[in-house]
């Protein structure tokens, strides 16, 4: 797909990019660069307090009944969002778990990685770094060096104490205002230019830490070129004449009014030089993305200037973007990353098109019938042992385990034709859910906070390690995506008593899958789903040098999947088809980042770690790292574990590569030679075993002496036994819908 895209531009920096229904059919003749474009239309004179710029919210009335809302608390342990949002913006439910959390927590002033670069801002100034790695076999991070500053060289407004606030937010951007400087940012993801624009006739002053060995302007004093001691070359291009003067490590300004932008030129090379020169005087104010078709993600930027929009796509953007998308990838033209290689790709919007994958309650290939006895004996064992007045557990995390734990055995019931058990089941779930829908649970529960805009837990609200930090946000969609699996399978079982919840059950799925940007939502737009990255972060509110992170890959395809099951059993096929599509995507995402297979090239620079990680344990932001919140990296036996739990049928697409589980495997079972391995992480070891090794693994699981909280050995015999005859290779998501091969 990819070789499609790229066979409608070989000579960019040759052709125009007017855009094309159909490729040329004859080659193009090698043309002079052009000459240097109008200049940058600058904005209007900005008032730094006032938020001008910020996000429309489109209101769509539809008469309907207020949705239900649990009941309502102050928090002790919320920060206060109010010092770095505007005025406008608080009406609304804000972010929680975003790419610039950074910049709204504590100071303000910890680094956020913009692609390609990392942005920090203080008091006065924001600073920008292209990173270098620092690599070792265990982790691989980016070093924030601010290689320049930017701010005014005198304050204008001295009585401003505001350190910087956000203006407008999107899918794709945030816009920083610097209050003191009559400066405002546009920090659009994947950019490879920082854009500012200056008003009030403002002098500006730009250090480095380097040394500054050479500065040049061009004749029209519109582009200058900043050599540095560190071997960077960066370019500097304004939308009107500019008069810039420097010493050793800094440069100053007269007066000024425009728009600036800064790029790096990537490993100094000279021949990109043309492409930032040509692309420079169109710039991104902010961006969208829209789940438009099913397994169809469209990026849009919202654009000023002259000509066509240049961004950077990370490799997975590049697998996923469609061949019939009116783009041109730039192949040669990288920027360095921890993500990868960006590339550069010219166009207004984007089309991401992903294999359906198909959301279902049992097994993809089924249970042959010769397995039902042993499945039934574990089974029966499994359902005698429900009992809610046993669970001593108040955590809504491992709460909500219990609950996904017993709805696995309902539907394994089901598969295997052994309805006898689902009275117990029932019984078992109602007893167990109810109590935090309806508020009678005695040791937690479910509140909504008002100052961010969501669920918190009525322990994490005076407490903010409480469950897992789910009292600042942390976690939401590993929780909420338990229970939800919970109702999904009791609402299907008990049809009553899923009408008469529902509304509780949409509430904890808005929590985390609000689509709306209006701002008479409850809740924020997809609080933990980042749609550039693809993936989901599950840390919240709390402020790290390396961004947000998230561990389980596996617990947030589970969250999705899920709320998709949750639409199957309510008939909501809206819900059904954006459960479905962020599922594919986060499994996307996790094959990407957090399965390393070896030789792989996502990871290039980092051989060593290539080569003694299978997966991930913690990803970043900013850094990659094997070791674990709650594990050293080398219990690997826990960090298969993690980004396998829970095993249910959509397990089967996420580790749909046969080889990759091979290399997995073999990667842990020398952790299990350690003293005191627990017997809940073998249980997940071997399912990835039976991938390719039925019967070898089936011998395992029948040895094992002890399960993880939201595993039995009902469901590791119920994924042995639905194993069919694996073939090697590794194979998309669009395997499992058998409609897509009549659809085309």
């Amino acid at each position: 797909m990819l070789k499609k895209i790229r066979r409608k531009v070989k000579l960019v920096i040759s052709k125009s990019f007017k855009k094309r229904s159909k490729p040329p059919k004859t080659p193009k003749t090698i043309t002079p660069p052009p000459s240097p474009p109008p200049p940058l239309s600058p904005l209007s004179p900005l008032s730094p307090s006032s938020p001008i710029m910020a996000e429309p919210h489109h209101h769509h009335h539809i008469p309907q009944s207020s949705p239900f809302l649990f009941p309502k608390i102050e928090s002790s342990v919320i920060p206060d969002p109010s010092p770095f949002f505007s005025p406008d913006l608080l009406t609304a439910p804000l972010p929680t778990n975003s790419f610039f959390q950074n910049f709204v927590l504590k100071h303000g002033d910890q680094p956020e990685y913009i692609h390609p670069y990392l942005i920090k801002s203080s008091s006065s100034s924001l600073s920008l770094s292209y990173p270098s790695q620092f690599l070792t076999s265990v982790f691989i991070y980016q070093i924030f060096n601010p290689d320049l500053t930017i701010s005014a060289s005198n304050k204008t407004d001295p009585d401003s104490q505001r350190r910087h606030i956000v203006s407008s937010f999107s899918d794709l951007s945030v816009t920083l205002d610097l209050p003191s400087s009559n400066l405002r940012f546009f920090l659009v993801r994947g950019s490879p230019f920082l854009t500012c624009a200056v008003s009030g006739g403002t002098a500006l002053s730009i250090t480095t830490i380097h040394a500054i060995l050479s500065f040049s302007p061009s004749s029209s004093r519109t582009k200058y070129t900043i050599k540095l001691n560190n071997g960077q070359t960066w370019l500097l291009y304004t939308s009107s004449a500019i008069n810039l003067t420097h010493d050793i490590s800094s440069i100053t300004s007269d007066a000024y009014s425009g728009i600036i932008r800064i790029a790096i030129l990537p490993d100094s090379n000279p021949r990109f030089e043309s492409i930032l020169d040509r692309f420079s005087s169109c710039y991104p104010i902010s961006g969208k993305a829209e789940l438009s078709k099913p397994f169809c993600l469209e990026y849009r930027w919202d654009k000023k200037g002259w000509g066509d929009l240049l961004m950077l796509a990370h490799p997975l953007h590049l697998r996923l973007l469609s061949a019939d998308d009116e783009v041109a990838v730039l192949d040669d033209f990288k920027f360095n990353s921890i993500d990868g290689e960006l590339v550069g790709v010219v166009g207004d919007s984007w089309k991401l098109k992903l294999d359906p994958v198909s959301i279902t309650w049992n097994s993809i290939k089924g249970v042959k019938e010769e397995a039902f006895p042993e499945i039934v004996s574990a089974l029966c064992r499994d359902v005698e042992d429900l009992n809610s007045s046993n669970i001593s557990t108040t955590s809504s995390y491992f709460y909500g385990k219990l609950i996904a734990r017993a709805a696995r055995l309902a539907l394994i019931a089901e598969e295997v034709c052994f309805l006898d058990v689902i009275p117990v089941i029932r019984k078992f779930l109602k007893n167990t859910i109810t109590p935090w829908l309806d508020g009678t649970f005695s040791g937690n529960g479910f509140l909504y906070e008002g100052k961010w805009g969501g669920l918190v837990t009525r322990q994490g609200s005076t407490d903010s390690g409480a469950d897992f930090g789910f009292g600042v946000y942390n976690d939401h969609h590993f929780h909420l995506g338990y229970f939800l699996y919970g109702i999904a399978v009791l609402a299907k079982i008990d049809p009553a008593w899923g009408r008469k919840y529902r509304p509780q059950a949409y509430s904890l799925m808005a929590d985390f899958m609000t689509l709306g940007r209006h701002s008479s939502s409850n809740y924020p737009r997809l609080r933990c789903f980042d749609l550039w990255k693809l993936h989901s972060w599950a840390s919240g509110l709390t402020e790290f040098a390396d961004g947000r992170n998230q561990e389980s890959t596996s617990e947030a395809v589970n969250a999705y999947y899920s709320a998709a099951l949750m639409g199957l059993a309510y008939g909501d096929t809206h819900l059904v088809a954006t459960g479905s599509m962020l599922a594919a995507m986060e499994i996307k995402a996790a094959q990407t980042w957090w399965h390393v297979r070896e030789g792989d090239k996502i990871y290039a620079e980092a051989e060593d770690f290539t080569r003694e990680n299978r997966v991930v344990g913690v990803l970043w932001a900013n850094k990659r790292d094997g070791g674990l919140w709650f594990a050293p990296p080398e219990w690997r036996e826990c960090r298969l574990g993690i980004q396998v739990l829970p095993v249910l049928p959509i397990t089967e697409v996420l580790f749909s590569d046969v080889q990759f589980a091979r290399e997995l495997v073999k990667w842990t079972l020398p952790a299990l030679g350690r003293e005191g391995v627990g017997e809940g992480w073998k249980g997940f070891l071997y399912a990835m075993e039976g991938i390719y090794d039925k019967e070898g693994a089936l011998e395992k699981i029948r040895k094992v002496n002890g399960y993880d909280d939201g595993n039995s050995l009902t469901n590791l015999l119920w994924w042995i036994h639905s194993r069919g005859d694996e073939e090697e290779g590794r194979f998309e998501g669009g395997k499992y819908c058998l409609f897509s091969h009549y659809c085309h």
